[in-house]
Parts: C-alpha cells; sequence; structure tokens
C-alpha cells in the first residue's frame, strides 16, 4: 500500500480480512493511537454456547446499535445478510488486510485455545480440530475468491466510502509505526 491513511481523522473505522491476517491486532493498535472505542464482532456475534449463531433478525439489530455510534472501530468479518452494508454506509474508513493465506493459517493455530479480546468469554475452550476447524481452514485457504471477493464488490457498490488494503503483515507494520509516530 503506496498512499497514506490519516487514521487520527477517522471516526468509524471498519476492519476486514481474512481470519488469522490481525484484523483485531491492528484494531487494538489504532484504538490505542485514536481512543476510538472498538467492538470485536466475532466476541459479540458468538455468545451462546458450542458456537450457535444467532438468529439473522437479532444479528441485524446488535449491528444497527453498532453502526449508530459516532466513534467507533469495528474489527471482523462476521456478515449475516445486509450487516456488510451497514458497515459500509456507516463508516468514514474501511481497512482490508491482505494477508498471505499460508501466514493466517499459521496465526489461527497459534491463537488455538488462548484467552483473547476478540473472542467471547469461554469460547476459547471450546476451540477444537474438529469438522468445523477444519472448515475454517478451508475458508481461509479460499478467502480471495470468496469472502474478499464480496467484500470488493461492497467496496464497488460504496465508491463513496474510502477504503485502502494494506498488503502483508510488513505493510501493516509500518502503517503502525507511521501512525503512532504522528
Amino acid at each position: 500500500m503506496d498512499t497514506h491513511i490519516d487514521i487520527k481523522t477517522c471516526r468509524r473505522i471498519v476492519i476486514l480480512g481474512n481470519n488469522g491476517s490481525g484484523k483485531s491486532f491492528l484494531a487494538k493498535e489504532i484504538a490505542a493511537v485514536t481512543g476510538l472505542p472498538l467492538i470485536h464482532l466475532d466476541a459479540a456475534f458468538w455468545t451462546s454456547p458450542g458456537w450457535e449463531m444467532p438468529p439473522e433478525d437479532v444479528w441485524r439489530e446488535k449491528m444497527k446499535g453498532f453502526v449508530a455510534g459516532e466513534r467507533w472501530i469495528l474489527d471482523g468479518i462476521v456478515s449475516f445478510g445486509d450487516t456488510m452494508a451497514m458497515r459500509f454506509e456507516a463508516a468514514d474508513m474501511v481497512l482490508l488486510l491482505d494477508v498471505n493465506r499460508v501466514i493466517c493459517l499459521a496465526g489461527v493455530l497459534r491463537r488455538r485455545g488462548k484467552t483473547r479480546s476478540d473472542t467471547a468469554a469461554g469460547h476459547e475452550k471450546e476451540e477444537k480440530f474438529d469438522r468445523g476447524f477444519w472448515g475454517l481452514c478451508k475458508g481461509i485457504w479460499r478467502f480471495k475468491g470468496t469472502r474478499e471477493k464480496r467484500i470488493l464488490r461492497f467496496h464497488e457498490q460504496y465508491p463513496g466510502t474510502p477504503f485502502a488494503v494494506i498488503k502483508g503483515r510488513r505493510g501493516l507494520r509500518r502503517l503502525i509505526k507511521e501512525w503512532k509516530n504522528e
């Protein structure tokens, strides 16, 4: 990524990317630099035991409450129905992390079973090497051809919403260093 992103002028930031790409790490760093409240969408979405999805209407109402706020960082790819559209409409910056899928898989493996702020309380201990985990790995591997394409279609639908792609972990670290030094 070659352009400068003036993160300190943003009030509503959406961070998207593959599982294990560093979305939550980036969100925490931006929150520390800007003072914006941080909402981890995975922690808000996966609240039921056994990773049971909430009803679509319940999630939509929760998301409406999030985007109605004046200042926030929304970290996460979780999407149900039109919630991605809500985020693009409300954001004054959308950041997409473009990280190699092998690095994303390694990141997901490294964090398994660890307590994280982006996971609903108690769920980190439920992570297992089961069918759901292998489905997650398959989704990580196919991200460019599936979820990323969908994100880019939203970008085309909302050309007025500033959008930036952060290439790789090196680009991510460079931007964070730049923001901290401003």
